[in-house]
């Protein structure tokens, strides 16, 4: 199934929870039947919303980073199948497809030496690999008229959201990237800190605005080639913002949108930005979770909002006692997204 592990009814019902007056969102979400037309079936149901994951972590470990955000999808999955089906929100506004095959490259992964040369080109050749797949995936979701919501993964898998949105859309598109990082680091083989990088070479990115830069964190190298393509490329800082309050959150919010909001363009957050929550790159210190929820649901509003990506969460680098709350934060910033968005 494209190099997809389809997320079957067996799935929802092993997953989902029911209780008894109660109705979980498991209990309504709707899967593409096993011997269907994948494609053919999400155009014609009623979910405006198709989910997949990409359980990786093979483009941070590329980039140097601490292996675990493969561990987000599932966890995610448990928490979105268990949510209440209301008024608020339902279900069936959801059709879960499933998660990338990447079974064989991660087992390889593991074996590789990200600092070691041959190691590294294997892994960033890895990250290629899914890197096809997604863009196909996201492509195809698009032209059958419904919204990608897509699980990482690192944010390597930003290059497959943008190459695909922009394929379907048959032009460069837009990104605004919620994130500590401005992952636009050097062509030197994919991982996850040039995603944006190299689509933005490829001329599949258009204007990419990063919000919320962390000013410790960023390089001078970076910051000089932002310059140069100043007029594509926008940032602001969560100093700027929030310690230094030289500018405001909402007003900062409206002049991205006035930069991106024009065109397509792809909703991308690293939950790396948040404050103690389980990632690759962990931060003591960032926007709060709810400023980020307030960010998703103004940008699910805009009718550009291609798609919306949430990566870098690696549940399993948090606490073993609450090992799910990644999970549980991903199902909030994916439902705010979809009340934001969901057609009346």
């Amino acid at each position: 199934m494209e190099n997809i592990i389809p997320f079957t009814v067996n799935d929802l019902t092993k997953y989902t929870l029911q209780r008894s007056g109660e109705v979980k969102f498991g209990e309504r979400i709707h899967t593409v039947p096993t011997g269907t037309d994948i494609w053919e079936h999400i155009r014609t149901e009623e979910p405006e919303f198709v989910l997949f994951g990409i359980p990786e972590d093979i483009g941070v470990r590329a980039n140097y980073g601490r292996p675990g955000t493969a561990s987000a999808w599932e966890s995610a999955i448990r928490s979105i199948v268990n949510l209440q089906h209301n008024k608020f929100l339902k279900g069936n506004r959801l059709l879960i497809l499933g998660q990338v095959d990447v079974a064989e490259a991660m087992k390889e992964a593991a074996t590789l030496d990200a600092s070691a040369k041959e190691g590294r080109k294997r892994l960033s050749e890895l990250v290629e690999s899914i890197d096809k797949i997604v863009s196909h995936l996201v492509c195809k979701i698009l032209l059958a008229g419904k919204t990608p919501i897509i699980i990482g993964g690192g944010h390597n898998n930003a290059y497959g959201n943008i190459k695909g949105t922009a394929l379907a859309k048959g032009k460069p598109v837009n990104a605004i990237n919620f994130d500590a990082h401005t992952d636009f680091r050097m062509l030197e083989g994919r991982h996850s800190g040039n995603g944006f990088t190299y689509a933005f070479e490829e001329g599949f990115l258009k204007n990419y605005f990063i919000f919320g830069l962390h000013e410790n964190y960023t390089s001078k190298a970076v910051m000089e080639t932002i310059r140069e393509n100043n007029a594509r490329i926008k940032f602001n800082t969560y100093e700027q913002i929030a310690i230094r309050e030289e500018k405001s959150f909402t007003a900062e919010i409206i002049h991205a949108l006035n930069f991106i909001g024009d065109a397509p363009f792809g909703v991308e957050i690293d939950l790396d930005s948040l404050p103690n929550v389980a990632s690759s790159a962990m931060t003591p210190t960032g926007f709060s979770i709810e400023k980020a929820r307030k960010f998703i649901h103004f940008m699910g509003e805009q009718e550009n909002a291609a798609y919306l990506h949430l990566c870098e969460g690696a549940p399993d680098l948090g606490s073993d006692k609450n090992s799910h709350l990644t999970g549980k934060l991903i199902a909030y910033l994916v439902t705010d997204f979809m009340k934001a968005k969901s057609k009346p």
